[in-house]
């Protein structure tokens, strides 16, 4: 059996915080945020008005979609997700010729949640309108939930695997993790992996119906997204896409290509609903396991992981969530790691949420910062019981360091976690 060592060469995101990897960079050091207004939320009488959307300009995607296919083109989700897939392909030293030769040691492994919504709508509404002709010939590859990775194949020409993966708010991750085990088995040399999400009502209206979002903020949307504050009152819905190129060493060294970081490994597992797990909540013995396995999966020990990008949603969950951390760690107080959650600045992008965290943590691991928790100059009293208040820096931190570990907890009580390490 091969074990390769698998690095990545490619970084590509586009988040409500920054369209573009230098956008990206520029906001997780200055700490800024995505979150805005949205008149059509207050409109349809949303308790959340408000939410991180990526701004895409009309020329933006001319660059990377032709007019033949923007022609009833109406996914946001997709669109997000191309723009980030062919980014990261692009900065691995790559091009993307649509008359390139197949590339069957390159595969794509793209997740998504609900796809095409908006799409979805409006075919629905030509369907009753008696109007099933004028529907288009995209319909299908719109709404398809493996559509996204049909586009990007298509655009890319990549010939091993190409599929799609939906595993809730641990979609991105385990996308990750999906790729990485492909090229570490021989089965590929390479692998795009991400991760996006559509933004808008008819995704974020079930959400809202929950009473999980935030209300408090619809004022103040730039202080509305507070993970593990004392005065967090739900998440912030957010939606984009991020992307990452994974490569075998071997390829990497072979080509020149420059290297973010390595992957490790990690671990991927499910609390079965059960011991206080539920759809919405975590089985917190479960989470403990896929932390402590994916540390033990990477060959690295507890005491080795400098820095923590956490799932964090400003819910109500942000304290048992660092609670499990000191558990499968056994480090609390002042030997905590330094901990950090990127929904503080771009919202819960939900489906993509894996993926845009995944890229901001290579970011951090490859450029020695740790980026700020804005928002959470008044920690929550319970975390502040068991992890040291520096732990959870609100100004951006100049940090050596060499291990970061990233996890993300979704719906369905399944979780993920990734360990990355800077390349030597």
């Amino acid at each position: 059996m091969n074990n390769n060592r698998v690095v990545i060469t490619g970084l590509g995101v586009v988040a409500p915080n920054g369209v573009g990897l230098s956008d990206f960079i520029e906001a997780l050091k200055q700490g800024k945020s995505g979150i805005s207004f949205h008149q059509e939320l207050a409109d349809l009488k949303f308790s959340c008005q408000i939410g991180g959307i990526p701004t895409i300009s009309d020329e933006l995607k001319s660059k990377y979609f032709t007019d033949l296919q923007l022609r009833g083109f109406n996914s946001s989700g997709i669109l997000y997700g191309c723009i980030a897939g062919i980014d990261a392909w692009k900065d691995a030293g790559f091009d993307s010729n649509p008359d390139s030769e197949l590339d069957y040691d390159t595969g794509l492994i793209f997740g998504t949640g609900t796809s095409g919504v908006e799409k979805f709508r409006e075919a629905i509404y030509k369907l009753d309108e008696g109007q099933v002709r004028r529907l288009g010939s995209t319909v299908v590859l719109q709404t398809m939930a493996s559509g996204v990775s049909a586009y990007l194949s298509g655009m890319l020409g990549f010939g091993n695997q190409v599929t799609t993966n939906s595993s809730a708010c641990t979609t991105g991750t385990e996308a990750v993790l999906m790729g990485f085990e492909r090229i570490q088995n021989g089965k590929a040399k390479r692998m795009l992996v991400g991760s996006c999400s559509d933004h808008g009502p008819y995704v974020w209206g079930g959400f809202d119906a929950m009473r999980v979002m935030t209300y408090k903020h619809n004022d103040s949307p730039e202080e509305a997204s507070r993970p593990m504050s004392a005065t967090a009152s739900g998440f912030v819905p957010g939606s984009g896409a991020g992307a990452l190129v994974l490569e075998s060493l071997e390829s990497a060294l072979e080509r020149g290509a420059k290297i973010y970081a390595e992957v490790l490994g990690g671990e991927v597992n499910s609390g079965g609903q059960r011991q206080g797990g539920t759809l919405t909540a975590p089985n917190a013995e479960a989470v403990q396991r896929c932390i402590t396995k994916a540390i033990q999966n990477s060959g690295v020990s507890s005491n080795d992981i400098n820095v923590i990008n956490g799932h964090l949603t400003a819910t109500t969950k942000d304290g048992l969530e660092i609670e499990n951390w000191t558990k499968a760690l056994h480090r609390n107080g002042g030997n905590f790691p330094y901990i950090n959650s990127t929904k503080s600045m771009v919202g819960h992008c939900l489906a993509a949420a894996g993926a845009i965290e995944c890229v901001a943590s290579v970011i951090q691991l490859n450029e020695q910062f740790v980026a700020p928790n804005i928002n959470c100059e008044d920690l929550h009293p319970d975390i502040e019981d068991i992890v040291n208040r520096e732990q959870i820096p609100t100004e951006k931190l100049n940090l050596n360091f060499d291990v970061i570990a990233k996890a993300s907890f979704g719906f369905g009580d399944v979780n993920a976690c990734v360990v990355f390490k800077k390349f030597n």
